[in-house]
């Protein structure tokens, strides 16, 4: 059944429903309306802290409004078009502007127009440009530091970030300003083991230590992973339990209050997407979206494939499967997925695969190359 909810666009009741309604020949993005409200509840319900969405995972008006509905008002955002997108789809959103680059004039822009009082630097040099542009007696600022662990497939430390030893200066300096001193630290993207996090609060303590007042918040960033295929890793709640034991032992603030910015963890399972075999060479599959679209996030060394289904003429395709390469639409001999996937033995073109937890760093990198780009985006209501 196809309808439409008010602000969100075209609803379908099933993945099949859509295919046999359309039989779509570009690629379609679904929105998982509920997998969203019950992923984000179930974070905000988790963490012993406040709930940032990282809105650079996946900034689509529809997951923003979802995540919203599921208890996500507060918003980690890199930018200002970021910050239009989350009061354009969200209810009494409060974004939070937690990079130490903005473009000039962008800090003054988020606290006049968005009501933004949080801030980030990791540098001296960056401390003096940004309380010119805003109110710093109404305003936190946030200390980054540099802090990296092997159990991270990407160091998010090596462009930003200040050394351990430099905090407590910058802590200081940034308490001259009037505004309030905070701390914050990213051990990277998609952690594998707990211990990453237990390290990093470990180094912040040393940092804490040294300070001659308490500071009251501490974001400690984002990096909670999404299970793949071939890519298991620990459950969220391991991750959680790890970071409120070591956080338990920060000489805080009594009002103290823990912050974490997710985006995978929050955007990836929620989103799907539809994609039509259109040529088949023994074990290799052309499809109608590749790494220049939709995969694109697969050029990185995190995970190589996505759960995959497969259908024809809207009903699941099951029996005997075989392992096939993907290849996507383009000239370019590279536009190659790097993960073989399993797929029933007799797929041929005309059949569709619906790849899922796809939400996170995908519809955000799509490219236009070679004139391939879909933007049908919908929402599926199962």
């Amino acid at each position: 059944m196809k309808r439409a909810i008010a602000g969100t666009g075209e609803v379908f009741s099933s993945v099949g429903d859509l295919l046999r309604r359309e039989n779509p020949a570009r690629p379609v993005y679904c929105v998982h309306r509920n997998i969203y409200r019950d992923v984000a509840k179930s974070f905000v319900d988790a963490f012993p802290g406040r709930v940032l969405y990282a809105v650079k995972a996946n900034d689509d008006a529809r997951v923003l409004r979802f995540l919203n509905e599921g208890g996500i008002r507060h918003f980690d955002c890199a930018s200002l078009a970021e910050m239009e997108a989350v009061v354009s789809a969200c209810v009494d959103p409060t974004c939070y502007f937690m990079v130490p680059t903005r473009l000039r004039g962008a800090a003054a822009s988020a606290q006049q127009h968005f009501g933004v009082r949080h801030f980030m630097i990791d540098h001296l040099s960056g401390l003096a440009p940004l309380v010119d542009e805003i109110d710093a007696s109404n305003s936190t600022i946030f200390a980054r530091m540099a802090v990296s662990h092997n159990a991270a497939k990407q160091d998010l430390s090596s462009k930003f970030g200040a050394p351990p030893q430099d905090m407590p200066t910058l802590l200081s300096a940034i308490a001259k300003t009037g505004a309030e001193p905070a701390v914050a630290f990213n051990v990277g993207s998609s952690v594998t083991r707990p211990v990453a996090y237990e390290h990093a609060i470990n180094m912040l303590s040393e940092v804490l230590s040294l300070l001659p007042f308490k500071v009251r918040l501490v974001d400690i960033g984002g990096g909670f992973p999404q299970h793949y295929p071939g890519f298991p890793v620990p459950p969220l709640d391991d991750f959680i339990e790890a970071v409120r034991a070591a956080a338990a032992t920060l000489p805080l603030a009594e009002s103290a209050e823990l912050m974490v910015e997710p985006g995978r963890s929050l955007a990836a399972t929620g989103l799907s997407a539809i994609v039509e075999v259109l040529l088949r060479k023994d074990d290799r599959l052309y499809l109608n979206d590749g790494m220049y679209g939709i995969f694109w996030e697969l050029r990185f060394d995190l995970h190589d494939r996505f759960p995959a289904r497969c259908f024809r003429d809207g009903k699941l395709l099951e029996g005997e499967e075989q392992s096939f390469q993907l290849l996507g639409p383009t000239c370019d001999s590279t536009d190659v997925l790097p993960g073989r996937v399993g797929l029933p033995t007799d797929i041929r073109p005309g059949d569709h695969i619906e790849f899922s937890c796809i939400g996170a760093y995908s519809l955000t990198g799509r490219t236009t190359f070679n004139g391939h780009y879909s933007d049908r985006i919908v929402i599926i209501d199962d």
